[in-house]
């Protein structure tokens, strides 16, 4: 099968570009020899996690609409088009045996000029409810990768397949390192972490809860890795006492800060809810209500309702967020309970599976 050549795009936040590395770092264990490229939105975050990971990425002029009138929007147009015609002018030249979008802004007209120039595209959608671009995307791809059941509704049924969200390998072996992280932390082997995620931009509502509680959580004798997000580092990191409160922006070693973590307190971004599936740990979703269609409620309520975490919602923080935490952390059997029912929603095979997917299109 000669030089075989992947275009990967997805973006925006880290729930679009880790499955597209996930992806990539699969494909290139099947086939060491083929070539990789990324797209992306210039000046959006995986112009940097891409690079880090070890690919080249070529930047879009590309951005959503806002929901006002602005001159972002008056420019939205002419984005576009300028997107399409790059797009065409990177496969032409590139020459890519498939395509593979996970979402974002850039992969909208990066698939759909792929499309149009017949090249195989594969769309793998990470929520319960998809976006917009993947929906009209749908119509042209040659597979439609899902984690979630009944989206028949959004796609066309003969091209859904239910693989589950690609996750980051080095997940699958978290037990075996807790000793490693407890000393990368510098945590104190007799107390309990608590981990805290907000997202890789971070999530305003989750972080005032914490601030609000800090004192409280702390007097339960219990330490914090609290990962803020880069927006929101500068108005806590003051927290941080280097001893019982850890203040990040963000994480890189997820495999080591999960095996440390004893409880998760969470988004319910679809990427966040795979992970923590294969990571096992109880798990409080504090789902962000400002997304389209309320996915991440749906994310969650999807793991809740087979007894696999629990679920606030932000307008109820206030009222029982403490009994809920408190009740949690003194209930072994709750813990295990927890533990082991997300467990059994795992897909740890996903990203091959979808890899399976991209093999059928190009043999």
């Amino acid at each position: 099968m000669g030089n075989l050549k992947f275009i990967l795009s997805g973006g925006g936040t880290g729930g679009h570009i880790y499955p597209a590395i996930a992806i990539a770092n699969e494909l290139k264990m099947r086939f060491p020899d083929a070539e990789f490229l990324f797209v992306g939105a210039k000046d959006k975050m995986e112009m940097q996690k891409v690079p880090q990971a070890g690919y080249e990425i070529k930047g879009l002029w590309i951005s959503g609409l806002q929901r006002k009138l602005t001159l972002q929007n008056l420019m939205f147009p002419l984005k576009v088009t300028s997107s399409l015609f790059e797009s065409r002018r990177i496969i032409k030249q590139f020459k890519p045996n498939a395509v593979i979008g996970t979402g974002g802004f850039a992969s909208g007209p990066l698939l759909q000029m792929a499309n149009m120039l017949k090249i195989p595209t594969v769309i793998q959608e990470q929520n319960s409810y998809p976006g917009i671009t993947n929906k009209l995307l749908s119509k042209k791809a040659n597979a439609i990768c899902v984690a979630y059941e009944n989206l028949e509704r959004f796609f066309p049924k003969d091209k859904i397949v239910f693989t589950g969200n690609p996750v980051r390998q080095d997940l699958l072996e978290i037990d075996s390192k807790r000793k490693e992280a407890i000393g990368y932390f510098n945590l104190d082997p007799n107390k309990k972490t608590l981990l805290v995620l907000g997202g890789s931009l971070g999530a305003r509502r989750v972080n005032q809860l914490i601030e609000k509680e800090i004192y409280n959580l702390v007097a339960k004798d219990i330490q914090i890795i609290w990962q803020c997000g880069k927006l929101y580092y500068h108005d806590y990191n003051h927290f941080s006492d280097g001893q019982l409160v850890q203040v990040v922006s963000f994480i890189d070693r997820m495999d080591l800060v999960y095996a440390a973590a004893d409880f998760v307190i969470s988004r319910a971004g679809a990427s966040s809810v795979s992970e923590l599936c294969l990571v096992g740990k109880p798990v409080i979703f504090i789902p962000s209500p400002n997304v389209a269609e309320d996915h991440q409620t749906k994310n969650a309520k999807a793991i809740v309702e087979k007894d696999g975490a629990i679920l606030i919602k932000e307008s109820e923080l206030d009222a029982t967020f403490e009994s809920v935490f408190s009740n949690l952390i003194s209930n072994q059997n709750l813990q295990n309970e927890l533990s082991e029912n997300i467990k059994k929603l795992a897909r740890p095979n996903a990203t091959k599976d979808i890899v399976e997917q991209i093999v059928k299109l190009i043999k």
